[in-house]
């Protein structure tokens, strides 16, 4: 059996392993066997959650499970696979339909549930699919958490404590979980501001966010131009949304927007472009949101948490600002965790997710958007004006494939290039190779002030991985 958790949660191409019906099944019954094992969730009740005795008129709590999901067209098969392995195990699932990665975090802390499950493969194409998974609180497991569930799943130990009889679980539908986490956006906007006379060009990639994300935007009073909200199981991603930014780039221009907002395919990633169609990344993104949070006292310590992947021009920044920057490792999972550790409030990644940890538990592409909206209807500041502000490094990266996972430093020909590059490039740049934690990819990234001088290097350690890992 291979390893099932990656750096955000389980995925891999649907209906085959790991993401296969019999799989999901054994990873819902394994998500109800250590809920029900929990002394946290235990201790709310008086016996053993989920497990009254027949007859008895002791007062219990069932254990509670909500469940979202994308619009893949697989999303039926795992949701309905994940749900069944849940109700074996005497939990009480409550589907929530299509809804945002971070709008089901939402609805899991606000219906004061047991944990939540994101069915989604969030920017990949359709053909894959995956699963993330929720606290109570509505942060993603830890490693530790995931771990636990990973080995019950490998055991099958679950299996072998299935309840019977009135101790198995029901299943419920919310139909207005949209509704709600509607509610909750708009009230993130201040009352004293709107969005009349805003001009909003917005692609939701097909998407999870295709119903949400135009409602927020109008009912603030944009005008909104709304690409990428036609999902058919198979479009989603499909050039569009934050990994395809010139397409609502090229809608800016064409409509004469003020803004133009990319989402991904779960909603947990934001990539602006502005008015001018210029793209504007989530390292800009980050920078002109810790400069305003600075100047009105609301960055807590001063500091901002990103990744790697950040630019050096955005960490120069905000140092002549006075703002620490701190790296955590990628995936918006450790820069919450960092951000909960040592109470900070602003963080995100260059890919687009950006954590506002005062208003929302994870990544949240729409809750960035309405943060940037606010900044420019605050400094009467159009968006080219505002990015000026964050100086960005020229920056390549290169995605290659590879066959295995080899420490890099035990591949003499590869580290030997990564030396050199970082000898040459010395202060002034910045060389970081990693490999994927969702795909069989290593992904080469350079910066540097001089564009041919790290675009060279990049391609040259990009073709010795592929010769020696390829």
């Amino acid at each position: 059996m291979k390893k099932l958790f990656g750096t955000d949660g389980i995925r891999g191409l649907a209906n085959s392993y790991p993401m296969t019906s019999e799989m999901t099944l054994s990873l819902g019954q394994a998500i109800g066997y250590f809920l029900r094992n929990r002394p946290e969730i235990a201790a709310k009740s008086t016996l053993p959650v989920g497990l009254k005795p027949l007859g008895s008129n002791l007062p219990t709590r069932r254990i509670k499970v909500v469940i979202g999901k994308d619009t893949r067209l697989s999303g039926y098969m795992i949701e309905n696979a994940l749900a069944s392995g849940l109700l074996s195990m005497g939990v009480d699932v409550y589907l929530i339909g299509p809804l945002s990665t971070p709008g089901v975090a939402f609805v899991t802390q606000s219906m004061r549930a047991d944990a939540g499950v994101m069915i989604s493969a969030s920017h990949n194409s359709y053909q894959d699919n995956g699963i993330k998974l929720f606290s109570a609180q509505g942060y993603k497991f830890d490693d530790g958490v995931e771990k636990e569930i990973e080995d019950l799943v490998l055991s099958k130990k679950p299996s072998e404590h299935c309840p019977t009889e009135d101790l198995i679980g029901k299943a419920y539908r919310i139909d207005d979980a949209v509704g709600r986490y509607l509610v909750f956006l708009k009230s993130l906007f201040p009352n004293n501001l709107d969005l009349h006379g805003v001009r909003v060009a917005l692609d939701c990639a097909n998407g999870a966010s295709y119903k949400v994300a135009p409602t927020v935007f109008e009912e603030l009073g944009a005008e909104v131009i709304p690409v990428g909200i036609k999902p058919n199981g198979l479009n989603i991603n499909k050039k569009c949304g934050a990994l395809f930014p010139e397409t609502v780039a090229s809608t800016v221009v064409e409509y004469r927007a003020d803004i133009g907002i990319s989402l991904d395919g779960d909603g947990d990633r934001c990539i602006l472009s502005d008015e001018n169609g210029e793209i504007v990344d989530g390292d800009q993104i980050i920078g002109l949101c810790a400069l305003q949070m600075a100047k009105q006292g609301k960055l807590k310590q001063n500091t901002v948490v990103t990744t790697p992947m950040s630019n050096l021009g955005l960490e120069q920044t905000l140092k002549e600002n006075g703002i620490q920057m701190i790296r955590a490792q990628v995936g918006d999972r450790y820069i919450v965790e960092s951000m909960r550790k040592n109470n900070y409030n602003l963080g995100g990644e260059q890919s687009g997710h950006m954590i506002f940890l005062d208003q929302a538990t994870t990544g949240d592409g729409i809750v960035a958007a309405l943060k940037v909206l606010e900044i420019m209807r605050t400094t009467k500041k159009k968006l080219s004006e505002l990015k000026k502000e964050i100086k960005i490094f020229p920056q390549v990266c290169e995605n290659v494939k590879v066959s295995k996972k080899t420490p890099f430093e035990q591949v003499d020909a590869v580290w030997s290039l990564i030396e050199k590059a970082k000898k040459e490039l010395k202060d002034n740049g910045r060389v970081f190779v990693r490999y994927s934690g969702t795909e069989p990819l290593a992904r080469v990234m350079l910066e540097g002030e001089n564009h041919t001088v790290i675009e060279k290097w990049s391609k040259d350690i990009a073709q010795q991985i592929s010769q020696d890992l390829g």
